[in-house]
């Protein structure tokens, strides 16, 4: 921390010789630093590729051949998007790997990039399910690299006891909803009005433009982000050490070979093992960080303080991340898509919870900026979060119940209100996983909080198996009733988690209660 607040506070040579200043409390852009704006643009042109293509994948993979789709089930088709959005998040803890000991933030999130763009260039290409598969892998493998670096240089901008740090990812998480909230618009009508492969081509491009953003603007960047956190010695290469890897690799290569040779290798198996890594692969690196000697005793702290915010939000993105597979079927199956007078694509609904975000995120990041210090603590933000979760799915009991296809602005209110939660939890997950990191895990630490998102998909894989348009009210009442119990349960607990995060923080703690 030393180290980062002495390149914050001189001029540092620039990664291409060029000069960029850092100071303590720069405030270029909206009172933030001129590097927010660099990974503000970079994410939302990253997220209008991702969006854009989620946002008609779905279709695009149950939809008849005779009409230019697969023509895989809907189950499975939900299924698979389930398991590839946990590869996306899962693959985010290999990604923090790699920069923390490789890369650096920088390089990690440049080569994630191109990856991504490679991805999307192989659904624009129509060649059926073959080029569906390898833009998985490349999508995959690309997004497990950018996410957690490119999060990781917002919190590099910032001192830890900076109290801008929520107000800067609130308004870097508007950059992902400016890229998410034009992608189904563009790219969904592209897609089911004209063709398929011109809206994920449209997606590529746009990765495209992230990634020039990026390089143009890198030297506005903090120095943090062009080496590795913690860089592999000899002792790590050490020839025991690397044919242990070797020998993981194989291990997992030829069962997966066998099997496919066999035909044994489904997509429901494929879908089950993803879930179950999902799981407990997040439960690995908690371990792992706990036991390292690399953890201080204050920093073991803070993971212990974070666990209880990495559950509430797996069941946040349980619900969240259900709107391109069990939403955007009840959008396609079961709303009146006429009822406004005017057909609406039913990729269009996944613009609703990014355009929400747009209107009250700036909202929220003058709240917190307002309040500073006195602002609630992030188990409070949770918790809430995760009611408004529940609720939101809470809302479709009522319509789903109704005979007939219901009235669009149900799912539309459905979307705003998960939304709202989503302001309150997700830039508040960065922020708070950021500052709680243990130094020698920095990178790993921001790819389990999106692990989160990835165990959250690995189990609503297993639970969108059991959504069918006869049983859609009982399906979303017990799923959001669950998840909005959790956050009451979250909010009684508040003020015990407040204490122990603000501590393991570093902050003064609160003063005891009076007895």
């Amino acid at each position: 921390m030393t180290e980062r607040r002495a390149a914050q506070q001189r001029q540092t040579p620039g990664p291409a010789g060029g000069a960029g200043t850092r100071t303590g409390r720069e405030t270029g852009f909206f009172g933030h630093p001129r590097g927010l704006a660099v990974l503000f643009f970079t994410e939302a042109w990253e997220r209008f590729s991702y969006y854009g293509m989620r946002a008609i994948l779905l279709f695009y993979m149950y939809e008849r051949v005779a009409d230019g789709g697969l023509g895989i089930p809907r189950a499975t088709a939900a299924s698979l998007i389930a398991v590839y959005g946990a590869s996306v998040y899962l693959a985010a803890i290999a990604g923090g790997w790699v920069s923390d000991r490789l890369l650096g933030a920088w390089r990690g999130t440049l080569c994630g990039g191109v990856l991504i763009m490679c991805g999307h260039l192989c659904l624009a290409v129509p060649a059926g399910a073959p080029a569906l598969y390898a833009s998985m892998v490349f999508i995959v493998a690309g997004t497990g690299l950018l996410k957690p670096n490119v999060s990781t240089s917002v919190g590099n901008l910032y001192a830890a006891d900076d109290s801008r740090r929520d107000a800067g990812f609130s308004l870097y998480y508007m950059g992902i909803s400016v890229g998410a909230v034009l992608a189904p618009l563009v790219v969904g009508t592209l897609g089911q009005r004209y063709d398929y492969h011109l809206g994920f081509g449209v997606a590529a491009v746009g990765m495209a433009a992230g990634l020039l953003v990026y390089v143009r603007g890198r030297r506005h960047l903090s120095p943090v982000d062009l080496r590795p956190a913690n860089p592999l010695t000899r002792a790590d290469l050490r020839p025991g050490a690397v044919a242990g890897g070797a020998a993981a690799v194989v291990a997992l290569a030829v069962p997966a070979l066998f099997l496919a040779a066999r035909g044994v290798l489904t997509a429901g198996l494929v879908v089950d093992t993803i879930s179950v890594l999902a799981v407990a692969l997040p439960v690995v690196l908690f371990t792992h960080m706990l036991r390292s000697s690399r953890t201080t005793a204050r920093e073991r702290a803070g993971v212990r303080a974070y666990l209880p915010l990495f559950v509430a939000a797996v069941f946040f993105w349980l619900i969240q991340e259900q709107g391109a597979s069990v939403l955007a079927e009840y959008a396609d199956r079961s709303t009146d898509l006429d009822a406004l007078g005017f057909p609406i694509p039913s990729s269009w609904f996944q613009s609703t919870g990014s355009f929400v975000l747009i209107c009250l995120t700036p909202l929220a990041a003058a709240l917190w900026m307002r309040l500073g210090p006195r602002q609630p603590g992030a188990p409070v933000k949770f918790g809430l979060g995760l009611v408004l979760a529940g609720l939101s799915y809470a809302l479709l009991v009522y319509p789903a119940l109704q005979p007939g296809r219901s009235s669009p602005l149900w799912l539309f209110g459905s979307f705003a209100v998960v939304t709202a939660g989503e302001i309150l939890l997700s830039p508040i997950g960065l922020s708070v996983t950021t500052s709680l990191a243990p130094a020698a895990f920095s990178g790993r630490t921001m790819g389990l909080w999106l692990a989160s998102n990835a165990a959250a998909q690995g189990i609503s894989a297993q639970v969108v198996r059991l959504y069918d348009r006869q049983h859609a009210a009982q399906y979303f009442g017990v799923v959001g009733g669950v998840s909005a119990a959790l956050g009451l349960l979250l909010l009684a607990a508040a003020p015990a988690l407040t204490r122990r995060v603000t501590a393991a923080r570093g902050a003064a703690p609160s003063p005891p209660a009076a007895p």
